[in-house]
């Protein structure tokens, strides 16, 4: 029973010991990386044009449901679920151009 918890130690302490070893080895190791060879304003404008084009499925996943909201509160005659439907819409074409709107008030 004794031995079982010794050697349960000693794992631990070789586990322990082993993946500092790994941190060690890949701390110290040399990564070449090399940069592109473009303008880092267009490295900038590229990651900012995707963070636009994310934005904009998400306005359009929101328009979607919008839609699919406004249909069904017609069909129940539900007012509140009509005007949140409405609220919704809004809010997707917002987020859909906000490129473009944001483009528009800076020029």
């Amino acid at each position: 029973m004794k031995n079982n918890i010794n050697d349960k130690k000693r794992n631990k302490i070789l586990k322990a010991l082993l993946i500092c070893l790994l941190i060690l080895g890949i701390i110290s190791s040399n990564i070449i990386v090399f940069a592109a060879e473009e303008d880092p304003l267009q490295v900038v404008n590229n990651l900012s044009d995707f963070i636009f084009g994310l934005i904009r499925a998400i306005g359009m996943i929101i328009l979607g449901f919008s839609v699919v909201q406004i249909g069904l509160s017609i069909k129940s005659h539900d007012a509140s679920q009509r005007a949140n439907g409405f609220l919704t819409f809004a809010g997707g074409l917002f987020i859909t151009f906000a490129k473009d709107i944001l483009d528009f008030i800076t020029k």
